[in-house]
This record gives C-alpha cells, sequence and structure tokens, in this order.
C-alpha cells in the first residue's frame, strides 16, 4: 500500500471517529496510538540493529546499545508528528505541538551525536594505559582526546542551543547571532563570554600542540605538581603535597612554566655540597659512584661529580645523576646527599667546610656547619 493510500484510510478512519467522539478526544488517541506504534517500531528497529552488530567491533555494538534512548525518543517525535498533521485540533493547537516536536528533534540529534562521540572516545582511550612506566603516548592521546571532547561537546551544545532559538521568531536573531557571531546581540554574547572564549580556543591549541599532557610533572607559580585533569576552561594540578591548583587553559599560551616530561620522563638530578678547599674530589668522586651504582633508582645512564665554584670559604661540588621520572630522580638525590654525608663524617671529617683564624701561637682550626640550608620539601622547583 502507498503512503498516500495509508494517509487517506488514516483520514477517513479519523473523520469516522469524530461522529461519535469530541475533536479532542479523536485527537488524543491519534497521539497515544501514534506513540504507541512508535514504541513497538522501536522494539523492532532495535531488534534487528543489535542482531546487525553482534559481530562487529565494540564501537558499533556500544553504539547500538547507548543510542537506544535517543532513537527511541527519534521515532516518538516522527510518530507525534504524523499524527498532529491528521488529528482533528484547532490551527494554534498544531502549531504549537509541531514547534515543540522541531525543537526535540533538534536536541535528540544533538544528543545522539554527543552519544557517538563519547562512545568513539571511551573505546579510543582504552587501547593507552597512564600507570604504564613509559607513559608518553598514552598522555599524548589522552590529552588531546579529552581536550577535544571537551570543545566538541561545548560545540554540539551552542548549535543545538543556536538551531532550537531560530525556531522562534522573537529570538531568531540571537540564534543567527550565537551561530554568525554577528549583529549588536553577537557583539554583547561576545564580549560578556570572552574568557570562556578565550579558554575554549585555547584549549583547541593546547589539544593540537600539546604543551601539556595528563600526567606532566610542570612547575607553574613556583609550584610543582602533575596534570590531574584538563577541562574546557582550566587545568588542575595535583601539588607533591596533595594541594589543587587551578590553572585557566589560557595560562599556558600565555606564560612560560616547566614541563619536566615534555618528552621523555627521565631527568638529572643535582645534588650539590659544599667542601672544604683541602677535601680530596677523587676520594669523593669515588664515594658518590659507589652509593649511585648501588642505588635501584638510579637509571645507569647520567653520573658525574665536577667542582664547579671555587668560593671564599667553600668550594662547590655538584654531583649529577639521572633516573627514569622525576619523583624517583628526587628519591634519588636525596639518598646520595645522605649517604655522602654520613661517610664525610664519619671518614672524611676534615673534607667539611671550616672556618679558620690566624693566632700569634699558631693556628686554630674550629669547625662549622655548613654553609648551605638543608633540602626544601619535594620536589625542590630550583631545578634537579
Amino acid at each position: 500500500m502507498q503512503p498516500e493510500q495509508i494517509e487517506t484510510e488514516l483520514q477517513q478512519a479519523i473523520g469516522a471517529a469524530q461522529r461519535v467522539l469530541p475533536d479532542w478526544a479523536v485527537a488524543l488517541a491519534a497521539y497515544v496510538i501514534a506513540a504507541f506504534l512508535a514504541l513497538v517500531l522501536f522494539r523492532v528497529v532495535f531488534s534487528m540493529l543489535t542482531r546487525a552488530v553482534a559481530e562487529r567491533d565494540l564501537f558499533w555494538r556500544s553504539l547500538v546499545t547507548r543510542a537506544a534512548r535517543p532513537l527511541r525518543l527519534v521515532l516518538l517525535i516522527m510518530a507525534l508528528g504524523f499524527a498532529n498533521g491528521l488529528a482533528p485540533a484547532s490551527a494554534a493547537t498544531t502549531t504549537t505541538i509541531t514547534h515543540v516536536l522541531l525543537v526535540a528533534l533538534i536536541l535528540s540529534l544533538a544528543w545522539i551525536a554527543y552519544t557517538a562521540l563519547y562512545i568513539w572516545t571511551t573505546i579510543h582511550l582504552r587501547r593507552f594505559k597512564l600507570d604504564a612506566e613509559d607513559n608518553l603516548l598514552a598522555r599524548k592521546h589522552v590529552t588531546q582526546t579529552r581536550i577535544l571532547m571537551r570543545v566538541a561537546k561545548v560545540m554540539i551544545v551552542i548549535l543545538a542551543v543556536a538551531a532550537a532559538l531560530m525556531t522562534f521568531p522573537a529570538v531568531r536573531q540571537y540564534g543567527v547571532s550565537l551561530l554568525a557571531a554577528g549583529g549588536a546581540a553577537g557583539i554583547v554574547v561576545g564580549l560578556a563570554l570572552q574568557p570562556v572564549l578565550k579558554n575554549l580556543f585555547a584549549g583547541i591549541q593546547l589539544a593540537l600542540t600539546q604543551p601539556i599532557r595528563i600526567d606532566d610533572a610542570l612547575i607553574v607559580e613556583g609550584e610543582w605538581g602533575n596534570v590531574e585533569e584538563i577541562t574546557s576552561t582550566y587545568v588542575v594540578i595535583r601539588i607533591w603535597d596533595w594541594r589543587r591548583l587551578v590553572v585557566p587553559l589560557s595560562y599556558f599560551i600565555e606564560q612560560p612554566f616547566q614541563n619536566w616530561t615534555r618528552e621523555s620522563a627521565e631527568l638529572i638530578g643535582t645534588v650539590m655540597i659544599y667542601l672544604d678547599h683541602t677535601a680530596d674530589i677523587e676520594a669523593v668522586r669515588a664515594k658518590a659512584r659507589e652509593i649511585t651504582e648501588a642505588d635501584p633508582l638510579w637509571d645507569g645512564k647520567v653520573f658525574a661529580v665536577q667542582v664547579t665554584d671555587f668560593r671564599e670559604r667553600v668550594m662547590e661540588v655538584r654531583i649529577l645523576a639521572s633516573a627514569r621520572n622525576g619523583p624517583r630522580t628526587y628519591d634519588l638525590r636525596c639518598n646520595i646527599r645522605e649517604k655522602l654525608v654520613s661517610w664525610l663524617q664519619a671518614e672524611m671529617p676534615s673534607a667539611l667546610p671550616r672556618t679558620r683564624a690566624d693566632l700569634s701561637s699558631g693556628e686554630a682550626v674550629q669547625f662549622a656547619a655548613p654553609e648551605i640550608s638543608g633540602p626544601k620539601p619535594p620536589p625542590e622547583t630550583g631545578g634537579l
């Protein structure tokens, strides 16, 4: 049977019902029957789609499962729209119902688009593990995907709201302004949302260039921590003492900051010690190498002991040692510093900094505390 014949038969049935029932009852019955038929059609279509994707990959199976509710809503809207054209209702009622169904259809399509995007990103991110030892590739994909996901979500909402506003004649210009950013209303909205739009575009730029990634080790505003979350407007940094530093996205485009894991998590740690001018550097170098090689935190790549400065009372000795990531590097530095100081106190106390005074009866020597203060809370921001 052709669609025209079906429509004719339905009109005849509605005309027959109007002879025995009031118009409002006939219209209500038409809407109820249309909704019931839409639900039956949904069950049939959903069963067919489920069987069709049973052998497909996870994306298609998840898409069918999660899209069940928006698909049901779309079929209901289409069925009610068809019934609205046949129901014996007034012109004002028909126009109002048509408008409501149109807005609902726009929002439903936006819902379906967001659901498909969410499923794709979730399945894509399952291939990457942030808890791996070498997680550079995982951090890259997770950061890029999450930022673009949030930007896409904002864009879907903006487009859906703009399209819905354009269906209302009284506020149609606001929808056009929201899409085209034109007119006086667009200028006012643009100025009011300037911080939001600034961070939105900064998020797009961060996703493409990736100066920071999820779990990167950063120094921002003098604080050391790891990137915990990147939203569409701000970044949450988990500081080493478990505080949280919230920074706008635009900060990472406009301000300088340190990224310790930009290309690799490996870092070189620095241990500075201050010794007397008479200290045996070769013995210190040998002991520092022994301590470093015995420490499981050392990755075996970088080690060096150098006299980097000579001062009036002490000489500055720098020890370099590398590890696989920032936390391990910091612990390695602490281990070297503690064990080397203990060895100096026990085996070479004369190498510790001293103060001297010339007396008529001879040279008097006093041992003094080192001039350098102890380590700051981890990790130190003045370099490794």
